[in-house]
């Protein structure tokens, strides 16, 4: 990365230097070999190795092993980034996915406070800027240029003074307004959805059975599930996780509308397996997890919650529903009260508190189903939460930065109030830049393997999956000269771990006998990334890493050693790669390497990416500049109909030649947990190796 301090010449004698962004230093190190030349290696000491991967994130395990930060492959398309918006509805959305008339959250001046409003987004786009970190007391980090304007109590400032012309900026211990970072969504998990059943059907629903007497003498037994209520949304929900267990409901009107009162909606079933389904479905788990917790709450709250002039209240009568209620929040780390009256039928409620700050926390930890619930349309913004800036940081680079407009001027992004020009808050950010210096700066981190055994040997580690290679690719030409990977693989044969490599490099040949090892112990999955077999296109594109053809002999030489080994036929790229005459020669080869699985991918273009990308094919293919204008106008996704037809050839050619069926998941063999099941993607992942 260019970072400042990176471009002085240390004195002489001296190899050690700290960067601004580790907190240990650092040694540097360049190799005069070909295959290093203009590569600057920062050897650090790590503190973790196993990362646990956002539970936003749409892949299909929890836990990734990433030995390198930046990737000397020097693919012209790898790098990701979201910062969230809070939307209208309450929830958050990637800046990058935002549209014209998206409705979001701003702010107007209402008497003595700004107040939260909906407002709509009228315009949307991206830019480049010198970038800067700004890191709050309460562990907020934003990036932003240094034009960029934060509401503080003091009023509106940019990042960083404008010389020669003065302007009001940022210093340490100003305070930014807002209720400070998003909490991440839930993942929509089995456990999850089976707490959500629990809270909504033990809190607002009716589940039983009674006896009756026939004409005959003989006796009857009538079986009953039944949900009403007044918001469709939770109804909705209830309707399609039941439908997930098999339980088939039917809707109708419990209560039409009348003067003052809203239509009541209800779904039932009168079946007695239904019925016993549902009945275990929302039994009280012996050691709920932490998304069973998460989903009860959910549900509870849509059921029995309320959330009104700054009081969010769950009530119940019942002692065990009241306990799960006090067990979840102190879980998650939220203070309550808990509220009794005194009339014959004693009703106690929970009050959450904390102020929006932790209203706004629960609801996006908990994520409800109920929109007009979680709204904060009127809240006033107070300087309660303690967002003082604590450092503010140039990162020497320029990042792709996004800017929308909005009817109030203003909008929520990272829990600040903010307009202009913000980038990409990930971690990736905060070590590499996402071009040229993403290909040449490289973090090694020596300590990965001595580590790894340490985090393994912890008794809170449970033996889960660990993917690799989904951020860079371990076996990058970097591997060739550190070893990393075979200390790693030494440490996940001893503890019998499992786990599964992504790469596109030949590399991982040389530890075949490993790899074997840690198969005859425990689940080892491999798959290997090829877009298309064009040798011109492969030079251009993908410099630095193997030819598609060697690739593919890795994926044959891997599932003779009995190493389960299938392809990502990723990227494929429009106009480029996407010839019924490509695909052809593509699967084709894909089938002669023998590939336990073919997934096919059409190219992600998402901010970074875009912008790289963009400027090779400028350089490249001048004509096609204006046809990817049009056809990636909406965002990082082709249109569906064009993916849907391109992967459908793909699947045709699959069939022609044979080729396995397999999943890329199946592949990785990964074993869903107790608690849930992997999640399904709704759109195919374009790793960022590529």
């Amino acid at each position: 990365m260019r970072w400042d301090n990176l471009r002085l010449v240390e004195p002489a004698g001296r190899e050690r230097m700290t960067l601004p962004l580790f907190e240990q230093g650092a040694v540097v190190r360049t190799f005069d070999t070909p295959e290093f030349r203009g590569i600057t290696f920062y050897e650090i000491r790590a503190r973790s190795i196993i990362n646990r991967v956002p539970e936003a994130s749409r892949v299909p395990f929890r836990w990734t092993i990433n030995p390198y930060r930046g990737c000397s492959h020097a693919c012209a398309y790898c790098v990701w980034g979201e910062t969230p918006v809070l939307m209208a509805d309450g929830r958050t959305r990637r800046i990058a996915d935002l549209r014209v008339g998206d409705c979001v959250y701003g702010t107007i001046r209402e008497g003595a406070y700004r107040r939260y409003v909906t407002t709509q987004v009228l315009a949307h786009w991206q830019t480049a800027k010198p970038a800067y970190r700004i890191r709050l007391e309460d562990g907020t980090e934003l990036i932003a240029s240094g034009d960029h304007r934060f509401l503080t109590n003091r009023g509106w400032k940019h990042v960083t003074d404008s010389a020669p012309i003065q302007r009001a900026h940022l210093t340490i211990n100003n305070e930014l307004m807002g209720t400070g970072t998003f909490a991440p969504s839930p993942a929509q998990s089995p456990a999850y959805k089976r707490g959500y059943l629990c809270g909504m059907i033990r809190g607002d629903g009716h589940l039983g059975k009674h006896s009756y007497l026939r004409r005959d003498g003989s006796g009857g037994t009538v079986h009953q599930f039944r949900l009403a209520l007044v918001d469709l949304e939770a109804l909705q929900r209830t309707r399609e996780y039941l439908t997930e267990i098999e339980v088939a409901t039917t809707e109708f009107v419990f209560q039409t509308a009348q003067a003052g009162r809203k239509q009541i909606g209800a779904i039932r079933t009168q079946t007695s397996a239904s019925v016993a389904v549902i009945a275990q479905a929302i039994g009280w788990p012996d050691a709920p997890s932490d998304a069973w917790c998460k989903g009860f709450l959910a549900g509870i709250f849509d059921a029995e919650g309320s959330y009104s002039r700054g009081i969010l209240r769950i009530s119940n009568t019942n002692a065990l529903i009241l306990d799960q209620i006090a067990s979840g929040l102190e879980r998650f780390g939220f203070s309550f009260a808990l509220e009794r009256n005194d009339r014959e039928r004693p009703i106690s409620c929970v009050r959450l508190l904390g102020g929006l700050r932790e209203h706004v926390r629960f609801f996006h930890t908990v994520d409800p189903a109920i929109t007009r619930k979680r709204t904060i349309e009127g809240s006033a913004l107070k300087g309660d939460t303690p967002l003082r800036v604590a450092a503010i940081e140039p990162l020497g680079v320029e990042l792709p930065m996004h800017d929308i407009t909005t009817g109030t001027g203003d909008f929520i992004a990272n829990g600040v109030v903010s307009h202009n020009c913000f980038a990409r808050n990930t971690h990736t950010y905060l070590d590499l830049d996402y071009g040229e210096d993403f290909n040449s700066q490289i973090v090694v981190k020596v300590n990965a393997a001595d580590l790894l055994r340490k985090e393994l040997t912890a008794k809170s580690w449970m033996g889960e999956h660990i993917a690799m290679g989904t951020n860079v690719d371990p076996y990058q030409r970097a591997e060739g000269r550190y070893r990393l990977m075979r200390g790693i693989l030494e440490a996940l044969r001893d503890f019998a771990n499992p786990f599964s490599i992504l790469t596109k490099g030949s590399l991982i040949l040389r530890d075949v006998d490993l790899l074997q090892e840690c198969a005859a112990v425990a689940d080892v999955g491999a798959n290997v990334s090829v877009g298309f077999v064009d040798k011109d296109l492969w030079r251009s594109l993908e410099p630095g890493t193997p030819s598609p053809m060697k690739r593919l002999d890795v994926c044959r030489k891997l599932n003779e050693a009995g190493i389960a080994c299938g392809v990502l036929m990723a990227p494929i790229i429009p106009l480029l790669t996407d010839s019924p005459s490509q695909l052809d020669a593509t699967v084709r080869a894909i089938a002669e390497s023998g590939a336990t699985h073919l997934s096919p991918i059409v190219l992600h273009l998402r901010t970074g990416a875009r912008e790289w990308y963009a400027k090779w094919l400028g350089e490249n293919h001048p004509g096609l500049v204006a046809p990817y204008e049009r056809l990636y106008a909406l965002g990082a996704y082709a249109p569906k109909a064009y993916q849907d037809e391109v992967t459908g050839r793909v699947r045709e050619l699959a069939a022609k030649y044979g080729v396995g069926e397999q999943g890329p998941k199946d592949a990785r063999r990964i074993r869903p947990r107790p608690e849930e099941a992997p999640v399904e993607q709704s759109q195919p992942e374009q790793l960022p190796l590529l």
